[in-house]
């Protein structure tokens, strides 16, 4: 899907399927990445803190650099993630436009 860190190819190379299906398509997955990021900050700050009694101002500086790390390299999972729901909630937007029957020729009688 991807040709560099963050730009993505239009098509796939072997089936054609276009990635982007419209301008701010991409958006829902920065709700994905941002909701998986806090799930994982939440636990983490509450079982460490509360469990193993570690340092607030240490958690805090940690979680933000985990923050930063984890959603520059979640960025790419989250876009794929969010075309995968997509395509399984509505799968007939993603489907192939029927092919039209060849013309047939009628022989002369």
């Amino acid at each position: 899907m991807f040709c560099g860190l963050f730009r993505m190819h239009e098509r796939c190379a072997s089936c054609q399927f276009k990635f982007e299906r419209e301008p701010g398509y991409f958006l829902g997955s920065i709700y994905v990445n941002y909701g998986i990021t806090a799930l994982i900050i939440t636990v983490g700050w509450i079982t460490l803190r509360f469990g193993y009694d570690v340092d607030p101002e240490l958690l805090l500086i940690g979680f933000l650099l985990f923050l930063l790390v984890f959603q520059t390299l979640f960025f790419r999972y989250a876009r794929a993630l969010w075309l995968a729901m997509d395509c399984r909630i509505d799968p007939a937007i993603y489907a192939d436009p029927p092919i039209a029957p060849p013309e047939e020729t009628h022989a002369r009688q």
